[in-house]
């Protein structure tokens, strides 16, 4: 057997019968093919309303990440003197900030995401409720 080639073969059927067709695959062909959760069912096919996806946040994690990534940039622009010349008395402080406020807005972004695509262990109850 060629070293780029994997062979598979299904064990049996649902009906109980067993299969013996062999299928050839290389690994360039399965590197191709686009990943997805495992088990994801897609949004519009749930039976879920609207409401469900908290909204506000959401919002509020997007823009954590947008405030974090620019104090996280003025930061670098700061400490390289870009911006001005006082080096790494207001750099450091200005970079420590932004990484506080990007951190968790990334997490929830990327739990929001997860969470709509259906992977199994992320649910939008993951994200903090600001209804109540």
């Amino acid at each position: 057997m060629p070293s780029g080639k994997v062979r598979y073969a299904k064990l049996s059927s649902p009906g109980g019968g067993h299969i013996n067709r062999q299928k050839e695959t290389s690994p360039a062909k399965e590197s191709l093919k686009p990943k997805r959760c495992p088990g994801v069912v897609r949004p519009h096919v749930l039976e879920k309303s609207r409401t469900d996806i908290p909204f506000k946040a959401i919002a509020c994690a997007f823009s954590q990440f947008l405030v974090g990534a620019f104090l996280i940039i003025t930061g670098c622009l700061l400490l390289a003197g870009y911006i001005s010349k006082v080096g790494a008395n207001r750099a450091f402080p200005v970079l420590t900030v932004g990484i506080l406020v990007f951190l968790p807005g990334f997490y929830y972004l990327i739990v929001a995401y997860r969470a709509y695509r259906g992977c199994p262990g992320c649910s939008f109850r993951d994200l903090p409720d600001f209804d109540h």
